[in-house]
């Protein structure tokens, strides 16, 4: 009881005072029991990713969550008080109040959601939107008050190209929201090639558009889009994951339409399953991680148009999400696709950009028979334009 009285009084001083933080590097890692663990377990550790503080690696504080939520991701809102965390187990979102401590779950029911992918508010802070890749529907909800508000659905004649969303990106300057069709969750050879734009202010389909160079159906399973920061006009990035290329769609402010094509193929570089992207802050780098074997690509995206391959930086059998330093010296990689065999190594790499190599692993879950499937900074070292949740294009 002391320890933990101790430790909130840390924790407490740590939020109240960003300058006390300094020696500390603080993420939010949600995780799971690795397949055939006696029992199934399903938490959000707190812990400390700083290589140069004492208790890197060490878990200070966790969230427990229901064993069967299988919990997927963590977004943040725009002023980053909030943090959602999406289920593909249950059709629940779960928010948490990031300026109060100590840190409660609250339950959303989404009824109209099935196996909850990605979300991300409006500039507003006022409306979020969340992909439903098991339900073939997006959500539109109060972000105020946290309810849903309004059901886009693929049985809508309008929406019928809807089909299994799961990336998702919001640029309220044009108006315009992008998904991604990527697989059906129950059989992953059904696979999308497609990206679908909706009006942001009222949720309609305007238009779908194919991402792929192959015959339809390609099968190339978009899976992330994002918006590159500072791009004008807008530019958004996509990752196909099955076909392992990475595309462009360039906003045409005449015909207020976005044109796509390739930028880069993972093929000839012996990679595939490209996942997640990452921007550091003046958005003139783009990070790509790809799961098998694992991977990160660096690009000089000082043209979002057609960034420029740089190199590759070796990481872990699946290869996820990723988060930046404050100061963007170091690279943090999650390792774990979905439990998936020989792409959930469990750990995760630390990357050193100052001199580009691999300064080792953080094995603290891997260890005890978990995977992390999702890490984000705490809000008081987020990096804005990184802020892979809110797809932010500043």
């Amino acid at each position: 009881m002391e320890r933990f009285r101790l430790l909130s009084l840390t924790f407490v001083l740590f939020l109240s005072c960003p300058a006390l933080g300094s020696a500390e590097m603080l993420a939010l890692i949600n995780y799971e029991s690795k397949p055939g663990q006696p029992v199934r377990r399903e938490a959000i550790a707190i812990m400390d990713i700083d290589p140069e503080s004492a208790d890197f690696g060490n878990i200070l504080m966790e969230i427990p969550l229901p064993s069967d939520l299988v919990a997927h991701h963590i977004f943040f809102n725009r002023d980053r008080t909030k943090a959602y965390i999406t289920a593909l187990g249950k059709s629940i979102l779960h928010v948490v109040d990031l300026a109060q401590f100590p840190y409660r779950l609250r339950a959303i029911a989404v009824p109209d959601c099935q196996v909850l992918e990605d979300l991300v508010v409006s500039e507003d802070n006022r409306t979020w939107y969340l992909t439903c890749m098991g339900s073939s529907t997006v959500i539109m909800g109060d972000a105020v008050k946290d309810q849903p508000i309004k059901t886009v659905s693929a049985t809508d004649a309008a929406a019928a190209f809807i089909l299994y969303p799961h990336g998702i990106a919001i640029h309220n300057g044009i108006d315009r929201v992008l998904v991604t069709s990527t697989i059906k969750p129950d059989n992953m050879a059904e696979a999308g090639d497609t990206v679908t734009v909706l009006e942001a202010s009222t949720g309609k389909v305007l238009s779908t558009h194919k991402v792929s160079t192959k015959p339809s159906p390609a099968k190339a399973a978009p899976v992330e889009v994002m918006f590159s920061p500072n791009a004008n006009p807008p530019v958004v990035h996509i990752t196909n994951m099955f076909e392992a290329t990475l595309w462009a769609g360039i906003w045409d402010l005449n015909t207020r339409s976005f044109a796509f094509h390739q930028v880069d193929d993972f093929g000839p570089r012996q990679q595939g399953m490209p996942l997640e992207m990452l921007y550091n802050a003046k958005g003139d780098r783009l990070f790509v991680t790809t799961a098998k074997p694992g991977f990160v690509n660096l690009y000089d995206n000082t043209d979002p148009r057609q960034p420029k391959f740089l190199k590759t930086i070796p990481a872990a059998a699946g290869a996820h999400h990723s988060v930046l330093s404050p100061d963007e010296r170091y690279l943090f990689v999650q390792n774990s696709l979905l439990n998936l065999e020989g792409m959930s190594d469990g750990s995760i790499t630390v990357i050193d950009l100052k001199n580009d190599k691999v300064l080792g692993s953080i094995d603290t879950l891997k260890a005890q028979g978990f995977n992390p499937n999702c890490i984000m900074l705490l809000p008081n070292h987020f990096q804005q334009a990184g802020l892979r949740a809110s797809r932010v294009l500043e």
